[in-house]
């Protein structure tokens, strides 16, 4: 049930965005023509095309990746080729990044071509099993297509955004007779763009929920990935600003998001009972019976791309019946 209710809000979410840019292209080329808002179009999939094609060289760069092999990682290695084969997915190539960030990512075109990495800062900072856990949420990634998923639906605020920008200034500086017009085809533009925008981050939130339930699937201890995600966000918090700014074009790839680190570290400090630094199974079920999520996190949550820390600790616990 939890599976085929993730899969429906995440097609609920990509139909709404596509008809939502189908809505606004159909407006624009009944009040300018067809050429202008087709263009945009044409444009922005050339640009996503692109990006999907040099992604995976942009995130390598950017993350400072050294893959290894066999010989290189032998434990890391072995987890990784051991879930795959579970997951039902190819070898995927396996790195190293070298920030000071504890966290992992996966990335890549497909699954043919999926790429599972840990910060050199991961690997001192969780054990065998709490790694298992958080690489198991990286192979469900790319066993979900999640990477080829965010990219398409990264197109629509694209359009948007470009529509916007297009009619503003020429409604501003334009010569036409009918500015105030093409400033309203910007103004609703860019509303278009604000709101596609917070769909495209909510299907992000639904993808690292199902990358959740798909790495407890994978490793049947759940609570081995709460543990590890409690450890994330206290490893992430001593991080300064420098570091974190310098890398806050990746935040989305990361299985926990840095920026928000500190308050997740003081939200998930009342789970850890026995104050070990680490969670058990009935720390995270006891914490799931008695945490809250107030309504300005819930707002809040609704400008990032990954879940409340407090709610993906709750889904996890359910897990544990699974």
């Amino acid at each position: 049930m939890r599976t085929i209710w993730l899969k429906t809000r995440m097609g609920l979410c990509i139909i709404a965005l596509f008809a939502i840019l189908y809505a606004l292209i159909t407006v624009l080329a009944y009040m300018v023509g067809v050429d202008t808002p087709l263009t945009f179009a044409v444009l922005a999939l050339v640009i996503v095309a692109v990006q999907y094609m040099l992604g995976p060289k942009i995130v390598e760069r950017s993350m400072k990746v050294r893959y290894v092999e066999s010989n290189d990682a032998p434990e890391l290695y072995r987890v990784v080729e051991d879930l795959a084969m579970r997951a039902g997915i190819p070898m995927p190539r396996v790195g190293i990044a070298e920030v000071g960030i504890p966290n992992a990512f996966a990335f890549g075109r497909s699954k043919r071509d999926g790429r599972v990495c840990v910060t050199r800062a991961i690997l001192n900072l969780l054990n065998e099993d709490e790694l298992r856990a958080v690489l198991a949420h990286e192979i469900s990634h790319i066993k979900h297509r999640d990477m080829v998923v965010i990219t398409a639906l990264s197109v629509v605020p694209m359009i948007c955004y470009w529509i916007y920008f297009s009619f503003f200034w020429s409604g501003v500086f334009g010569r036409r007779r009918d500015g105030g017009g093409t400033l309203a085809i910007a103004a609703i533009a860019f509303v278009v763009y604000f709101i596609s925008n917070l769909l495209v981050l909510y299907a992000s939130r639904i993808r690292e929920y199902y990358a959740d339930m798909g790495g407890a699937e994978l490793t049947g201890q759940p609570h081995q990935l709460a543990s590890a995600l409690y450890k994330l966000t206290y490893g992430s918090a001593r991080i300064s600003k420098d570091d974190l700014r310098s890398l806050n074009n990746m935040r989305a790839f990361f299985a926990t998001d840095p920026a928000s680190a500190v308050k997740d570290t003081n939200d998930l400090m009342e789970a850890d009972l026995n104050r070990d630094g680490k969670l058990d199974a009935y720390e995270v079920q006891e914490f799931a019976r008695n945490a809250h999520v107030g309504r300005f996190d819930r707002i809040m949550e609704t400008f990032s791309t990954h879940p409340n820390m407090v709610n993906r600790i709750k889904r996890l616990a359910e897990y544990q019946y699974v």
